[in-house]
């Protein structure tokens, strides 16, 4: 956990908890004063866990590399219904499967590696 998540619940809290003093101050003696006050730190408070709350969500970037032990030589993908040569520029990942896309049908089909047998 960062310091500074820590640090911004912590301010927080603290907020929260002066502006509750400040409310129940306010309804036991009305004055504009403590209200205004009471407002002012809960609203405080909000913006310090919200500003804490994106500083700490911010979305990971992950790369995969891979490592062949040895030469590998690239099939052509050819589209099932036309038999025309798809570009791997036209194939997508969705949800961990990859689909090709054929730029003359149109079709999409799933790219399946075929048994060497």
């Amino acid at each position: 956990m960062k310091i500074t998540t820590v640090l911004g619940a912590l301010a927080a809290v603290v907020l929260f908890f002066f502006g509750l003093i400040f409310a129940v101050a306010a309804s036991v003696q009305e004055t504009a004063t403590r209200l205004s006050v009471a407002l002012a730190l809960f609203a405080l408070g909000f913006a310090v866990t919200y500003v804490t709350y994106v500083s700490s969500r911010k979305p990971t970037k992950i790369i995969q590399q891979l490592e062949l032990s040895g030469r590998m030589k690239a099939a052509t993908i050819k589209c099932p219904h036309c038999s025309a040569s798809v570009d791997a520029k036209n194939i997508r990942i969705v949800q961990g499967v990859p689909y090709a896309t054929c730029p003359y049908c149109g079709t999409t089909f799933e790219v399946a590696e075929e048994p060497k047998w």
